[in-house]
């Protein structure tokens, strides 16, 4: 199957960069663009791309406002959203997760990992490089952080005390950026058991996906 891009950058240069690079890519193709998050929100609603390639700071509306109401509506809900951030507007990334956005990547990053990235988010998974989220942690875990809103988010469902011992495991490992490869292998565990375990981390904290899984370990006060 195509996945079906809609890129949202304020950048005419960078929206024309990205959807050149997108539509020469197989297997993707753009099907629209939006210069703010006002046009984004519209255009997912009409055009329901698989993937939303979202930059943070727009006018009109932010990236981190556009996601939340991405991912709030039930016509658009099942749209990913991507964004794009820099190291220096680290304290919007933590938003964004929070908004609902399945991942981010950097804006200098390679072409290869964007497009493996939005391939990966269209599969249903969050994008949490490693590398990339555990020095993002490091800035989150400076900053406040703001409680959830009763009966919403990740802190909203059981507590980690209700969590089985190895779930709590496998939690920090997620939010220490780990792949399921590599948490089976520091648990000596099989890639479906470590499968296992994250879904029913997902159904107990009422994630969306792993991204939100990071930010639990992190409100929770595991990690």
């Amino acid at each position: 199957m195509t996945v079906r891009v809609l890129v949202a950058d304020d950048q005419p240069l960078l929206r024309g960069s990205f959807g050149l690079l997108i539509d020469t890519a197989p297997g993707l193709e753009v099907v629209g663009e939006a210069e703010d998050g006002e046009q984004a929100v519209a255009a997912t609603a009409r055009l329901r791309p698989d993937v939303v390639l979202m930059d943070i700071r727009m006018p009109m509306l932010d990236g981190i406002e556009a996601t939340r109401r991405i991912t709030g509506a039930p016509e658009t809900a099942a749209t990913r959203v991507l964004v794009l951030t820099t190291f220096d507007l680290d304290e919007y990334v933590y938003g964004a997760l929070r908004a609902g956005a399945a991942g981010f990547l950097l804006k200098d990053t390679s072409p290869a990992v964007l497009l493996d990235g939005i391939r990966t988010v269209a599969a249903g998974d969050a994008l949490l490089a490693p590398s990339v989220t555990r020095r993002l942690i490091a800035e989150f875990a400076r900053l406040p952080v703001p409680r959830p809103t009763a009966g919403r988010g990740p802190a909203a469902a059981v507590g980690p005390e209700q969590l089985t011992p190895r779930e709590r495991e496998v939690l920090v490992l997620v939010a220490r950026g780990l792949s399921n490869g590599e948490i089976g292998a520091y648990l000596h565990l099989s890639a479906g058991t470590v499968k296992t375990h994250i879904g029913r981390l997902l159904a107990k904290l009422a994630a969306r996906d792993r991204a939100q899984l990071v930010i639990a370990a992190y409100e929770s006060g595991l990690v």
